[in-house]
């Protein structure tokens, strides 16, 4: 199991993320990165996936690191 964590309010929508890994992540109107199918824990986006897959690049290719997997 894996916890991809986002920093939302820090994402700068660079869209690395979302042209990376289009499976769980898109760009929203306001300019910035959405995780699909996550829920907000205090101020993050949390979605627990049984493996990392495409997310480990999708943070490695953030500019602000404001994505980070936890596994």
């Amino acid at each position: 199991m894996a916890n991809v964590i986002h920093n939302r309010e820090a994402c700068v929508g660079c869209g690395a993320c979302a042209a990376i890994c289009p499976k769980y992540w898109e760009m929203k109107g306001d300019g910035k990165s959405f995780l699909r199918g996550s829920t907000v824990i205090k101020t993050e986006h949390v979605l627990v996936v049984a493996k990392a897959e495409c997310n480990n690049d999708a943070a490695n290719a953030c500019p602000v690191q404001c994505i980070r997997v936890e596994e």
